[in-house]
């Protein structure tokens, strides 16, 4: 069931700052702060269950398992990509319904060609906007419930300028989409052309390393964007942290002091441990 928080979260003027998560443990650790969304990426969800490039490679059959389990295990409103809805328009209308089903609040589609890539890597091609509007449509037709938020993303601006880019908003807003999505603007100012022509809840990707300049909330939220996701942030800093506990370990055939490991302790808390003992305790003495 969809998240009304979010909603009126946007409604409210609240700035939503949602990290991106892209397996249990990373999903559990955002869980346990105070954001008000969780994003689940696809570049880290299918790096981290194939091991291989966000390039249209993993299926909606992927990635509907994970997403699934990650709204399972969490209790804030899940914004989850979708890539292009994995096909036409009888697969955005089951994208949609199965990600709802599964408990997703936002639902990101984009105008890509299928298969798709990274938004902030090259050679990414664009469908008409007519096929996108459709794809729109048929999203908020499919879902049950108001509360489920369609975001319509365009990845145009890379190969056909900020001017395209903006028309697509435009477009998307007008075809029904609940919030505008213009996906690796390159400077601070396309980003404000692109809030202020499109007129919708504006949703920014602050990628560490990409093509848009990272920006606090403060200032996102004064050029009248209403979302920033992290995507890439979580599985960063965790590979950089196994590369570093990794290596100690083979330099030195042990973990030594020079690596700060979360303690065993809080991992079990984390995972929700003390539930499984407390069971264990009370069905041991029952016997």
């Amino acid at each position: 069931m969809s998240d009304p928080r979010l909603k009126k979260a946007i409604s409210d003027g609240d700035f939503v700052v949602a990290p991106g998560v892209f397996d249990l443990i990373s999903a559990l650790m955002a869980n346990s702060m105070d954001f008000k969304a969780l994003y689940v990426t696809g570049y880290g969800t299918v790096a981290s269950y194939l091991g291989i490039p966000d390039a249209g490679i993993a299926t909606y059959r992927d990635m509907l398992e994970r997403i699934a389990q990650i709204c399972k295990r969490t209790e804030k409103p899940i914004i989850a990509d979708a890539d292009t809805g994995y096909g036409g328009l009888l697969n955005v209308r089951t994208t949609v319904q199965g990600y709802e089903a599964a408990g997703v609040t936002a639902i990101q589609i984009e105008d890509q060609e299928f298969p798709k890539k990274c938004g902030h890597t090259p050679f990414r091609r664009v469908i008409p906007i007519g096929d996108m509007q459709r794809k729109i449509e048929v999203a908020v037709k499919a879902r049950k419930s108001d509360d489920f938020l369609v975001i319509a993303r365009t990845d145009s601006r890379t190969s056909l300028g900020i001017d395209e880019a903006i028309k697509r908003g435009q477009a998307y807003r007008d075809a029904g989409a609940d919030v505008i999505f213009v996906e690796s603007p390159e400077s601070e100012q396309e980003m404000i052309d692109a809030a202020n022509a499109i007129k919708a809840p504006m949703f920014a990707n602050m990628v560490n390393g990409g093509r848009t300049p990272l920006l606090s909330a403060e200032r996102l939220k004064e050029m009248r964007y209403a979302i920033a996701i992290h995507p890439a942030i979580g599985f960063l800093a965790v590979t950089r942290a196994l590369e570093k506990a990794y290596g100690d370990l083979l330099a030195k055939g042990m973990t030594s002091s020079d690596i700060d490991l979360y303690s065993f302790a809080d991992m079990n808390k984390l995972l929700g441990f003390e539930d499984v003992w407390s069971f264990e305790k009370e069905w041991a003495e029952a016997v």
